[in-house]
């Protein structure tokens, strides 16, 4: 995916999760491998209401690549517990 698209794909429709999503691509993607770039793109395609869930640590993804990129998120976006 291209960054442009990457970008657009990141914006959610919640501010709350742009306020997680932008930065860390900003930040944080290129310094990601790339199977961890693959599983950023995977996470893109989860429900708001679900990643809301996991980066405020209600829930996990039973999906351990999304379990280790949501992670990876939390570990680098002040989200840490």
């Amino acid at each position: 995916m291209d960054r442009n698209r990457l970008f657009w794909a990141s914006r959610r429709g919640m501010l709350e999760l742009d306020l997680v999503l932008l930065p860390f691509l900003e930040n944080v993607y290129d310094t990601l491998d790339e199977a961890d770039q693959q599983r950023y793109i995977k996470l893109l395609d989860e429900q708001d209401q679900d990643l809301f869930a996991w980066f405020l640590r209600r829930e996990d993804p039973a999906d351990p690549d999304l379990l280790r990129i949501v992670q990876i998120i939390r570990d680098n976006t002040g989200l840490q517990e």
